[in-house]
């Protein structure tokens, strides 16, 4: 582990015993981290994809249907910079729109694999139309830049049966995200005091998704509230398989707005990126 983010876990550590919580239930807690990939259009770290850019995709392919929000090489991340199974070479093409009615998709091509440019903005989102052109304002396009980053459940989905099963720390888990969070806004290079301002995630818990954790929004569509969220993906009822965040984007909304790619590992090791699920937190 980098020793930026052993310090990170040092601080949450400090912080949860400062603050009266056993330290059996801080490790418990702290034993769930795991790596991600932050990538922000500012910083010093190396090149591994783009914001918005070309929509390159091979000829036989369909157009998509949402605007490109980002593009990932895939051989430039190192292979333990997440711990989900990503390809190690190509191109993997996130595809959204973040408004409450958006939703997206993922589209990966293979390393080799002939491609020709589509036009960049779909018809159905098109540049001249003043609402449109807001979130193209808000999401400038730009090299992203990788930071090896560590990852903490951000945020408690509903308490108990049947919303969520308890997870590890509970009861102290609330106050252990609160730790989390109040550490993860003050890292100088972290997600939410990052130069660029468009930040993406890869692999990690991510954030959250209108109070859930993505991952088991994703799994669990019927279990959102409300209306200010969105959900897409596989029609019939909600999978329990080993549902992973893949990559989570802010930006778009003065506001604030996210979008939340999800799929199970089974599916994102064999590349079957259609299965994948698309969330879209927008609170206008």
């Amino acid at each position: 582990m980098l020793p930026r983010n052993v310090k990170i876990l040092d601080q949450i550590r400090a912080e949860a015993l400062r603050r009266g919580i056993p330290a059996a239930d801080v490790e418990r807690w702290l034993g769930l981290a795991r790596p991600s990939a932050l990538l922000t259009q500012g910083g010093d770290g190396p090149i591994v994809g783009a914001i918005r850019g070309p929509v390159m995709l091979p000829a036989d392919a369909e157009d998509p249907e949402f605007p490109l929000i980002a593009t990932i090489d895939c051989a430039a991340l190192p292979a333990d910079v997440t711990d989900l199974p990503l390809p190690s070479d190509g191109q993997l093409l996130l595809f959204g729109w973040p408004e409450e009615s958006g939703w997206g998709e993922v589209r990966y091509v293979q390393a080799g694999v002939a491609v020709e440019e589509r036009e960049q903005y779909p018809a159905d989102f098109p540049p001249e139309d003043e609402e449109f052109a807001e979130v193209y304002y808000e999401i400038p396009p730009g090299d992203l830049h990788l930071t090896a980053d560590i990852s903490l459940p951000y945020v408690k989905t509903i308490p108990g049966p049947p919303w969520s099963p308890p997870l590890p720390g509970d009861p102290p888990f609330e106050e252990m995200t609160k730790v989390w969070q109040e550490v993860l806004g003050k890292v100088p290079d972290g997600m939410f005091c990052a130069g660029g301002p468009t930040p993406l995630l890869l692999g990690g818990y991510g954030t959250d998704c209108n109070g859930f954790n993505p991952a088991w929004l994703g799994a669990h569509p019927s279990g959102r509230s409300g209306q200010d969220g969105s959900t897409r993906g596989v029609g019939g009822p909600p999978d329990h398989g080993d549902w992973v965040l893949l990559a989570e984007f802010h930006g778009g909304r003065q506001g604030g707005a996210s979008i939340h790619w999800v799929i199970q590992r089974a599916d994102l090791k064999e590349r079957r990126f259609d299965q994948a699920r698309v969330l879209v937190y927008w609170n206008p």
